[in-house]
C-alpha cells in the first residue's frame, strides 16, 4: 500500500501546466514535457487505500485507481501499467481528456483536497509506452466469426480491440479519411497530440483488427449488406447531430458549428491545409455554448490568433462549493477554470465566459457577414431572456458549440440496420436483451435487431470519452456472448447506470 500517513503529510500538488505564454505559441499539448514521475510517485502516496474506494464509483471504467496509485508510489511502473490496462484499453486518451470524476468522488474531498488521479494515470499510460509495456496482444486463436465495428472512436476502438483479442475478426469502417472520430478531428492537439492516437491504431494493427476508411455505411455500403457479410455489428457511430441555433441572422456568412471548425483547425495539424479555411485570426470572435466543445474553440482561436473571445454560457455562474443537491462522491457542478480559460484570462486578463446570457440575433454588413451579436441576461431559474438588459457585441466569427442530439439523421443506417430512436433522440437498446442474458451487466448495446449491438454517444447520447470507452468493453463482452455462448471479456458499466431502453 501507500503510505498510510501520506494524506497527512503531503499537500495536494497537481502537475503544473507549461507557461501560458509557452504554449499559446504552438499546439503542443498543455503538459507536454511537464509530468515529473517524482513528484507524481509523491502524489500517489496520498492515497488513502480505503476500505470503499469510492473513486472505483465515480469511475464508469471502475478503474483500480488505489491499486495503481499504490505501485506508482513505489515506482512500480510495470505493475502499474497492468492494473491501469486491465480495466481501460486507452488510458493516455481518458489520462489527458476525462475531467476525472473520479477525483470529485475520492474520499479526500469530504474534507480536503483529493489524490491527484488524473495526473498520477497519465504518468502511468506514458511509461506504458516509454517502457515497452504496449506490445500487441493478437489472439492465440481465430474463432471463426467476424464482426464488423461502425465508427471509429473511443467506443468502437475499444469494442474493436475486445472482440479482436478474444478470436474474432473484427472490421471497423469509418467514414472519415482518418481513423479516430472525434479523437481525430474534434479534439484539439493541444489536448491531445494525435501520435497517441496513431500508435493505437498501429498496435490493433498489429493485432488483427482491420480498417477500412472513407466508407459511410448506410450511404456507401448498405448496411443490410454489411449485416449479412459478418456474424455481428456494433454501432458506434457517435452522437454528431449538431443542436442548431433559429434565431434571426443565422444565414449570416461566419457563423459556424464548433465541430467544423475544429475539424479544419485540426486538418491543417494534419497536414492537408497549410491554413485553416475558416479562422479566428485578427478577428472578434464569440463562442456561443459553455461546454467542453466550447472550450476547445476557445483555445484553438487563441492559437490562431483572435482579436478577442467571448464565451456566452445560458447557465448561471456555478458556485464554489457543492450544492447540497450534489452531495459527495456525486461530481459536482461548480465553477471550474479550464486550460483554454486560463489561457484567455492570462492573455485578457479576465474570463473570457459570460454567465446567464441569450443570443437574441445576429446583425450583419451589407455584404452578408456577421458583425455583431445581440444577447441579454437571462431570469434566474429558467432561460427566459430580459429585455432590459440587452446588449450588443462585435463578432466577426461565431462558433456554435450547443452539443449534440443524437447520432445523426438520414443516413440511411437506422433504417437498413432495423434500429429506432429513444425519447431522448439516440439509438435504443432493447432491455429485453438484458434480461436474457446471463450477466445483465455484460447487455449493454443489445438491440432488436438480432446481432445488431450499440455503443457510445450513439445509443448513450453526448458524454465523456471514458463511458465510451466503458461502453465499448461492455458492448464486446455482449457481441462475445451473442457470438460464442459465454464470454471471459469484462463489462464495466454499473448495472445502475445502464443506458437500456425497452
Amino acid at each position: 500500500m501507500t503510505d498510510p500517513f501520506g494524506f497527512l503529510k503531503t499537500p495536494r500538488r497537481p502537475v503544473p501546466p507549461r507557461p501560458v505564454e509557452e504554449r499559446l505559441s504552438d499546439w503542443n499539448e498543455v503538459y507536454a514535457g511537464q509530468v515529473l514521475l517524482p513528484l507524481v510517485s509523491e502524489q500517489a502516496g496520498r492515497c488513502m487505500d480505503c476500505g470503499i474506494p469510492f473513486c472505483h464509483s465515480g469511475c464508469p471504467l471502475g478503474n483500480l485507481i488505489p491499486e495503481w496509485n499504490a505501485y506508482a508510489r513505489h515506482g512500480d511502473w510495470r505493475a502499474a501499467a497492468e492494473r491501469l490496462h486491465a480495466t481501460n484499453n486507452f488510458p493516455e486518451f481518458t489520462g489527458r481528456l476525462c475531467p476525472a470524476p473520479c477525483e470529485d468522488a475520492c474520499v479526500l474531498t469530504i474534507n480536503a483536497d483529493p489524490v491527484t488521479i488524473k495526473n498520477v494515470e497519465q504518468a502511468i499510460a506514458d511509461q506504458i509506452w516509454e517502457r515497452g509495456y504496449a506490445s500487441p496482444q493478437p489472439p492465440e486463436r481465430l474463432s471463426g466469426k467476424t464482426v464488423a465495428v461502425i465508427g471509429s472512436g473511443p467506443a468502437g476502438l475499444a469494442a474493436a480491440q475486445q472482440l479482436t483479442r478474444t478470436g474474432h475478426t473484427v472490421v471497423v469502417y469509418e467514414r472519415a479519411d482518418r481513423i479516430g472520430g472525434l479523437l481525430r478531428y474534434g479534439i484539439p492537439a493541444f489536448k491531445m497530440e494525435k501520435r497517441h492516437l496513431d500508435r493505437r491504431i498501429e498496435q490493433m494493427r498489429a493485432e488483427g483488427t482491420k480498417f477500412r476508411t472513407g466508407v459511410d455505411i448506410g450511404s456507401d455500403l448498405d448496411a443490410t449488406e454489411l449485416r449479412r457479410r459478418h456474424d455481428a455489428v456494433v454501432v458506434a457511430v457517435g452522437a454528431t447531430q449538431q443542436r442548431e441555433l433559429p434565431v434571426p441572422g443565422r444565414e449570416l456568412y461566419g457563423i459556424h458549428q464548433a465541430m467544423d471548425y475544429l475539424t479544419l483547425a485540426n486538418r491543417v495539424r494534419e497536414g492537408d491545409y497549410a491554413s485553416p479555411p475558416v479562422t479566428a485570426e485578427g478577428k472578434h470572435v464569440v463562442i456561443v455554448g459553455g461546454g467542453d466543445t466550447g472550450s476547445d474553440c476557445l483555445g484553438t482561436a487563441l492559437r490562431q490568433g483572435a482579436a478577442s473571445v467571448v464565451q456566452l454560457d445560458i447557465n448561471p455562474e456555478p458556485g464554489g462549493s457543492r450544492r447540497d443537491a450534489e452531495p459527495w462522491p456525486t461530481y459536482p457542478k461548480v465553477y471550474r477554470i479550464s486550460h483554454a480559460h486560463e489561457e484567455a484570462r492570462g492573455r485578457e486578463g479576465t474570463d473570457p465566459r459570460v454567465f446567464a446570457s441569450a443570443t437574441l440575433r445576429f446583425e450583419g454588413d451589407p455584404a452578408g457577414h456577421v458583425r455583431a451579436l445581440r444577447l441579454s441576461e437571462v431570469e434566474p431559474g429558467h432561460r427566459k431572456p430580459r429585455p432590459d438588459t440587452e446588449r450588443v457585441i462585435p463578432a466577426e466569427l461565431v462558433l456554435l458549440a450547443l452539443g449534440f442530439s443524437g447520432p445523426e439523421r438520414g443516413t440511411g443506417l437506422m433504417e437498413q440496420l432495423g434500429l429506432w430512436l429513444d425519447e431522448r433522440g439516440n439509438f435504443a437498446r432493447d432491455a429485453a436483451f438484458a434480461a436474457e442474458a446471463t450477466e445483465a451487466a455484460e447487455a449493454t448495446g443489445g438491440t432488436r435487431r438480432d446481432g445488431v449491438f450499440v455503443a457510445g454517444d450513439a445509443g448513450r447520447g453526448q458524454s465523456l470519452v471514458v463511458w465510451a470507452i466503458a461502453e465499448g468493453r461492455s458492448a464486446a463482452a455482449a457481441t462475445d456472448r451473442y457470438l460464442t455462448g459465454s464470454t471471459v471479456l469484462p463489462a464495466p458499466v454499473a448495472p445502475t447506470d445502464r443506458p437500456l431502453v425497452a
